[in-house]
Order: structure tokens, then sequence, then C-alpha cells
């Protein structure tokens, strides 16, 4: 949502009075006595016409953008206005400001044209003659008022205004949104959809139309471009234009030596999630599964506990529960989070494995099992298998290193055993969510 202009002024220097305020919808934000005491911002010196300005002052924070126009047709032979957006003083109004100076722009060009002959012009239905200029003839002087109001209420309840002023003058203005840049689609991502409803297949470019039949949330980005047979940045450029219009939502890959954990959203699925879980987690062709099924499989989820094991100990087919569904809605809706793996390379005097010597510069704690896996080409068990059997290498499957995302975004270094948890140290990291564990051997 853009913010709300709480006023729109129009100020001018009169002749004989000095700077003063014409017009000012709604009337009396601005009073005759405090806009005397900021009128030199308002109506400023030459050395500052057609810059904007903001002044930050009486509790709100006005933008504008000052004009001159000279001719000798003008007292003092000049035109000298500003029309200004009153906004909240805590407002951000970097938005507004290509705005301000697009009006001031219209405003100049609506005054110094001069009608190609002598007909009337309509001016917000009513006849008016252009001849002399919209800002300064007499006759226009009850339309400046309409106009502003119309600017005001349209940029605040649309964000943009297409306002007719004459017959061949139209004001186009639109107030811009910052939307944050998506972050970059890894070769291990997974895509899933998260609208039911897309555009038709034929309204999309042709890279989007190879793509997207090939988006099921199990693919990795990899994949995708291996069997829709296009080159993979183009695929991440695709896929990256889809989570900036939230067309779909990067999850991880779902491997059965995964483990994940319940967030603080757990809660949700017997408050709003319910109806929806029950069916997308449901097995195709099955009666549906009892939601208190579907809740001890995700209270189960934990450190140390892979999707194998929990389905050694539940046997989710018995209980008409898709695993892979069930994992995809639990990560999709934020019930539950992966703990990923980040191998690590501790020092030692063993021998190192001549298999994962080439692959020590990614063992760095900042490289999970899946992406290492998507580089080099290899499956995630025979990589597992790889560290497991190298003593230099150390990682979730065995028990001394273990490097495991986070909720928090915190990084954590500590000891494990099946007894005990002790902190060791605690450091904050920007833009770091993993923690790192010591288990006892």
């Amino acid at each position: 949502m853009h913010p709300q202009i709480t006023s729109i002024l129009l100020s001018e220097f009169h002749h004989t009075t000095g700077p003063m305020v014409k017009y000012q919808v709604p009337r009396e934000v601005i009073t005759k006595a405090h806009f005397d005491t900021i009128h030199n911002y308002i109506i400023p010196k030459p050395e500052f016409q057609g810059r904007l300005m903001t002044v930050n002052a009486l509790g709100y924070k006005i933008v504008g953008c000052p004009v001159s126009i000279g001719d000798t047709k003008y007292q003092r032979n000049a035109l000298m206005f500003n029309l200004c957006f009153v906004f909240e003083q805590d407002v951000d109004t970097i938005n507004h400001e290509p705005v301000v100076k697009k009006l001031a722009s219209y405003l100049t060009q609506i005054e110094v044209k001069r009608s190609t002959n002598h007909n009337s012009k309509f001016v917000f239905g009513q006849s008016f003659q252009l001849e002399s200029g919209f800002l300064s003839a007499e006759r226009s002087q009850g339309l400046i008022p309409q106009f502003m109001e119309k600017v005001l209420h349209l940029l605040n309840k649309y964000g943009r205004c297409s306002i007719p002023v004459g017959e061949s003058i139209t004001v186009h203005l639109k107030v811009t949104v910052n939307i944050s840049e998506p972050p970059p689609v890894l070769d291990h991502d997974v895509p899933i959809l998260i609208r039911d409803r897309v555009r038709p297949h034929h309204e999309w470019d042709l890279t989007t139309q190879q793509v997207l039949p090939y988006i099921d949330g199990f693919n990795p980005t990899c994949r995708i471009a291996v069997e829709a047979d296009v080159e993979i940045n183009l695929v991440k450029s695709c896929l990256q234009n889809l989570l900036h219009y939230n067309i779909i939502k990067i999850i991880p890959v779902f491997q059965y030596s995964n483990m994940y954990t319940v967030t603080s959203d757990i809660k949700k699925l017997y408050s709003d999630l319910q109806e929806q879980c029950v069916l997308s987690v449901a097995i195709k062709g099955h009666t549906l599964p009892r939601l208190r099924d579907i809740m001890t499989l995700y209270t189960s989820m934990t450190h140390g506990v892979t999707v194998k094991d929990l389905c050694c100990r539940y046997n989710p087919h018995g209980l008409k529960i898709d695993e892979k569904k069930l994992i995809q809605f639990g990560v999709v809706k934020n019930l539950i989070r992966v703990l990923r793996k980040y191998p690590i390379v501790v020092p030692s005097n063993s021998e190192p494995d001549p298999r994962l010597r080439s692959l020590y510069t990614l063992f760095d704690g900042l490289h999970c099992l899946d992406e290492i896996c998507c580089k080099v080409g290899i499956g995630q068990s025979e990589l597992e298998e790889r560290i497991e059997n190298d003593p230099n290498v150390k990682d979730g499957h065995k028990t001394e290193w273990i490097l495991c995302t986070s909720e928090e975004g915190k990084f954590l270094l500590g000891t494990h055993s099946s007894t005990i948890f002790t902190i060791l140290m605690y450091v904050t990291q920007e833009n770091h969510d993993q923690y790192l564990w010591n288990e006892d051997k």
C-alpha cells in the first residue's frame, strides 16, 4: 500500500503580498500562520527553481518542485508557483517525488500552451478558452481546486490518475511501488506452484511455456533445465520472474535422508489448514487420512530423525498419507523446516579420501549437501558415504561436527550427546542462518 497524501496545496508569489497559499485541499491543513514560517522554502530563490525540495516542518513533510515561468504578460514578468504534496512527517515519500516533479511539468505545459484557435476547450466538462493559460487565467480559477481534489482522491485510492485538461492534454500520474528483487535461483532449488490458477499456457513467453510443465515441487532447477531442454541460466531467469510475481515458491529437494523440525506455525494445522492439509497429503484414490495421524507425523520430526526413519516407524501409506506430499505441504505452509547438512573440513593428521580432495573447497560450512550434489553431479547417498569414510570431513551423519539451518538466523557452536546439549558459543552473524554443533565422541 502506497503512503497517503494528507493534502495538496498550490502556492504562488503574489505581486503585492508575496508568497501565499492560493488553494489547498482539504483546507487549512497548513494554516496561513504556519505557511508564513516556511514560505521561503516553498517559493524559494531562483537557484532552486525546477528542483525537488522536501521540507520537514510543522509535523509534516512537504514535497514540492517550485517553478518560475517568465513572460511579460505576468506581473513582475514571471509566474512563480509550487504545487506541493503534504504528508505525515514519518512517511517515506520517495515514490511520490517523481509524481510531484511530473505534475509541475504538466502545469507548466498547460500554463504556457496557447490555443491554436479561439474555439472553447472543455475542462472537467466546462467550456474554457485556453488562450491565456490554465493557472493564471481568471476563468480557470474555479477549476484548479477541482483538479487538485481529483489528483488527491485518485492517487490515494488507486495510486494513479488520468485527468483530461482541455482537448489536447491529459495528466497521467502514477505512484510507483518498490518491489524487492527476488533472490537468485540456485541449481538445487526446487520450485513449486503456489497459485491454483495461472494465466493460459499460450500467454507466457516461450521459455516459461517450456519450463512450466516440469514444475512439480520435486524437480530441482538443474533437472528442469535438462527435461525442458532449456539452457539453465534461462531457466533460472524464468523461475526468478515467476518468483517475483508470487506464482512459485522455492523449497528444498526432497530426500528420504532429510531431517525436518516443526515451526511455531504448526498450530495453524488445527485452526486454518485442517481441510486443505487433509486433501493435500492424501494418497490418490484412497480415503482421506485422519488429522490426528498427520499431526503425529509432523510433531515426530526433529533433529536426528530422517524421513526414512519416520516411514519405518509409522508407515504413512498405512495411514493413507503420501509422505512426499506431507513434507511438501508442510514446507510450503511453513509448518516444518528442513535441517540442512553442511560438510566442513576439520584439520587432522589422517590421510584424506582422494575422491573427496577436489571437493574440500566446498566443505567450508557454507555449502549444503544438496548444492554440492548438484555441482558435482553425484547422488546424496554416495556423497554421504564418501564423507563417512573420510576422517577429515564431518557432517550430519557423523558424531563430531554437524551444521544445520536455524529458524532464528543465528550462528551457534555447541556440543551434543544423547543426553546432554551444551551451548559453547553464541555469535550473531548477519545473513547467516546456520547452527554449528559438536557431538561428544
